[in-house]
Order: structure tokens, then C-alpha cells, then sequence
């Protein structure tokens, strides 16, 4: 990234303006905010998943059609939110459509495998370098199924994560995701703390956590569990912090440390999966871990999930010594949208229309900034990307807690306020469409520069 001449912006603009703009953003949503009001007597916080319920309020949705959604106040948003990176295919893609129609008209479930399932799981096998394959219905499973099956090979219990990977909402792995300062421990030796109260201490004690981009901390971790580490899982791009990318070398480094202590490697690629390149990140970084995890994105908007692995590794659900089961598994709707998704829409040329996408965006972006000295940047990867609100790269958890989270919910503001919706919250992510044109993306662009505009005005 080159280096930017950059000022600070002040508290007060940012404030000021934040809210005015949570003043706009009510005033053109009361229909969602009656509808949360009722939600909150039969819902938790009025939402079906916590992270639904973000500042200023819930939107709720009614439709989507393309590269656009609509709210049930009527606001029309181009879609750079796509369901936390589920749908590259875009809403009601016509493919899509017609093969759940069709399916649907078939049987929607029957708990047995279907032809589709082997289709599906063949593909995958050649986009990711894994021969076995098993399906679930979300990352979460995804991952929870991974990790047993890595102590069921190894024979051991102890995971190593990276600090402030989200990996799901299972206990195993619902650990320092995003830890408060007081609690987090040591840079170079992060503290496990647990996510949310309801989590066993005695499985928090499992799992062990230590920094991103950190190779001497893991080599000194795996040699204080000697024996005892049955897998390291990681994001090969955490995709929980805007987008921190890995240091050359440091995934095939992670690969190498892991066997080399008995221990296998896991890829959560449930965020990087078929997003980021056609094989994810095991293609655009070049390293082949011994499991991966997979879902959003592979199912053309229905629930799915996916994990796959070496021969040898997965061959203990072949022997029964591991169990893993579920009866929506490789259900016929997901694995119809899933064909569909994988052989015929997310092919060559979706590829070259993201990367061109995302090549207006980066540099649409990077200009706004240069001009207005702006202290942030952008990474953009495929149909992923977003901005960071922090000057230099952010290589870890301790690097993102610098991030200006102020300024990282005005842009939130901007855009959800001006026809673009993001993912709620401060994390600046977005995921592209094949049904995202040139127009769509020049209108984040245009958003966010008259954000910059009026921050220095």
C-alpha cells in the first residue's frame, strides 16, 4: 500500500455529523422501527440473530430482485451487504429461480442423498483440492464439524484460533472474538475469553488463541501444548476486521508449523469460499490445508455448508470412529441452487466482471482518499472488500482496535442513507454480485465521496 500523506479528522465534524444522519436515517424508516417495536414481544432484542440488531435501528426487509433490495419503508438500496457475502449470485437469479422451482415442484426433502449431492461435491473436490467431501447447513456446522473430525484423526482436543476470528457460534470456537482490552492478555500471547456468558470455562481452557501474522508466538504456543494440539483453524483472510490479509508466506509457514507438531490445518473459508477467487483462498493464496469449511456463498442463497478434506482424514467417517450428521444435509433444494451456483453461474466470466468491479471501487475509492488525506484504506479481493478506517495496514486484532469506529458507522450512515446498504455494524465488508453493474459500484464510490467532502467541509 503507498504511502498517503493523511490528516486527522476531528471528533467533533465526525459527530456532528453522525447525528444528522441518524436523524435522516429514522425519519425514513418508521415502518421498521414499528416493526421492531412489535418484534422485541416475541423476539430477543427484535431480531432473529444479535447481530441484526445494529445502531440507529433494525431494517427490515421485504424483497430483493438483481443487484437491489428493498425495505419495508419502500428504500430502495443497491445490495453491498448480499446476506454477509451469501449471495454472489445476486437476488432471484433467474437460474436460480428456475431450478429451486423446479426442485420444489419434485419434493422439497426427503433425508436421503440426492444426484446432485455427488455433482456438487465433485466440483468442490476440484475447486478446492479436497477429494471427500460431507455437507452441512451453515459455517458454523461447517467449522464444528471440522474441528471434530480433526481430534477424531489425531486423537487429541487442544485447538489453536486466531484472535478475533469468528468462526461460528459454536463453544469451541466462540472464543476471543472480539475481547475487550482489559481482558485480552498479552499481544504476543493473547488470553482465551470466552464470547458470551453460557460457555463451558472447561472448553473455553481448549482452546487456545494467538495472534494473525504472528509465526514466532504460534511456533512458541504449539511448543508449550507439545503433544496436545489436535488443529490450528484460521481465516486465511480474516474477514471479521474489514479484511486483514495474511503476510506473504505466513498460511504455507502455519501449514508446515502444524504438521510438523502432529496437528492438522484448518481453512474457515466460509466468508473467502468462491468469493475471493473460484477456489477461494486455498487458490488466490496457493496453500492446501488438510480440512476446509465452507458455506454462505456455494448455495445460491439457501442455507448450506460444506466441509472437505484429505482421504485419510475424513476416512474416519468412512471407519464411523467420528459421526457427523444432519438431517437437512446435502437436502435437495440447496443441493439444486448449489449446481446451478457453482457450474453455471459462478464460472470465468463472473470472475473477470468482479474483478472488474472491483477495480472501479479501488480506484474510485483511493482517489476520494488521496484528495481529502483521508485516514484509511481499502482492500478489495474479488467480490470482497471494504474500507479500513485505520491509515496503515491492519495485520491483527490489536492493529484493528486502532481502527476509527466513529468513522467507520458515518460511512455506514452515508451510504444505508443514500441508497447503498452495507452489513451492519463498523466493519466496512462488502460482497459483490454477478448482478452488480459498473453503476452500482460508482454509486458507493460517489457516496463516500461526499462523505469525505463534507468531513473537510
Amino acid at each position: 500500500m503507498a504511502t498517503r500523506t493523511t490528516r486527522e479528522v476531528p471528533t467533533s465534524r465526525v459527530a456532528e455529523l453522525i447525528a444528522g444522519e441518524e436523524e435522516k436515517f429514522r425519519r425514513a424508516r418508521p415502518r421498521s422501527k414499528k416493526l421492531w417495536t412489535e418484534a422485541r414481544e416475541v423476539l430477543p432484542r427484535g431480531v432473529p440473530s444479535s447481530f441484526q440488531d445494529a445502531a440507529p435501528q433494525p431494517v427490515f426487509m421485504e424483497r430483493g430482485h438483481g443487484s437491489r433490495v428493498w425495505d419495508v419503508d419502500g428504500n430502495e438500496y443497491v445490495d453491498f451487504h448480499n446476506g454477509f457475502g451469501v449471495m454472489v449470485v445476486g437476488h432471484a437469479h433467474p437460474k436460480i429461480v428456475e431450478a429451486v422451482s423446479r426442485q420444489i415442484g419434485l419434493g422439497s426433502h426427503f433425508a436421503q442423498p440426492v444426484e446432485d449431492g455427488v455433482i456438487v461435491a465433485r466440483e468442490l473436490a476440484r475447486r478446492f483440492l479436497q477429494p471427500k467431501w460431507r455437507f452441512t447447513n451453515s459455517g458454523t456446522e461447517s467449522t464444528l464439524d471440522a474441528v471434530r473430525i480433526a481430534r477424531g484423526f489425531t486423537g487429541r482436543e487442544r485447538l489453536i484460533k486466531i484472535e478475533a476470528s469468528y468462526h461460528g457460534h459454536h463453544d469451541a470456537l466462540m472464543v476471543s472474538v472480539e475481547p475487550p482490552p482489559d481482558l485480552m492478555g498479552a499481544a504476543d500471547a493473547p488470553a482465551s475469553v470466552p464470547q458470551s456468558e453460557g460457555i463451558p470455562a472447561a472448553i473455553v481452557e481448549l482452546t487456545t488463541v494467538v495472534p494473525f501474522n504472528n509465526l514466532p508466538a504460534l511456533e512458541k504456543t504449539l511448543a508449550h501444548h507439545r503433544g496436545e494440539v489436535a488443529a490450528i483453524i484460521v481465516e486465511p483472510a480474516m474477514m471479521n476486521l474489514g479484511i486483514v490479509l495474511p503476510d506473504a508466506g505466513y498460511l504455507a509457514a502455519i501449514k508446515e508449523m502444524a504438521h510438523s507438531h502432529g496437528a492438522l490445518l484448518i481453512f474457515d473459508e466460509v466468508k473467502t469460499g468462491v468469493t475471493i477467487s473460484p477456489g477461494g483462498a486455498t487458490e488466490r493464496f496457493g496453500v492446501t490445508p488438510d480440512l476446509v469449511a465452507l458455506a454462505k456463498a456455494i448455495g445460491g442463497g439457501l442455507p448450506c455448508g460444506a466441509v472437505g478434506g484429505r482421504d485419510d482424514v475424513m476416512g474416519v467417517i468412512e471407519s464411523k470412529r467420528v459421526a457427523q450428521m444432519g438431517t437437512f444435509n446435502g437436502n435437495p433444494l440447496t443441493m439444486a441452487a448449489s449446481k446451478v451456483t457453482l457450474l453455471e453461474i459462478l464460472n470465468a466470466s463472473a470472475y473477470s466482471h468482479f474483478d472488474a468491479l472491483a477495480e472501479t471501487l479501488q480506484g474510485g475509492l483511493d482517489e476520494t482518499i488521496a484528495e481529502h488525506e483521508l485516514p484509511c484504506h481499502v482492500i478489495t479481493l474479488s467480490a470482497r472488500g471494504g474500507v479500513t478506517y485505520r491509515a496503515s495496514r491492519v495485520r491483527n486484532y490489536r492493529d484493528y482496535l486502532e481502527t476509527d469506529k466513529a468513522l467507520a458507522y458515518l460511512s455506514w450512515l452515508y451510504q444505508c442513507n443514500r441508497g447503498v446498504i452495507m452489513a451492519p455494524g463498523a466493519e466496512e465488508n462488502w460482497t459483490l454480485s454477478v448482478q452488480h453493474s459498473v453503476e452500482d459500484v460508482q454509486h458507493y464510490v460517489d457516496n463516500f465521496a461526499e462523505m469525505a467532502k463534507d468531513l473537510r467541509s
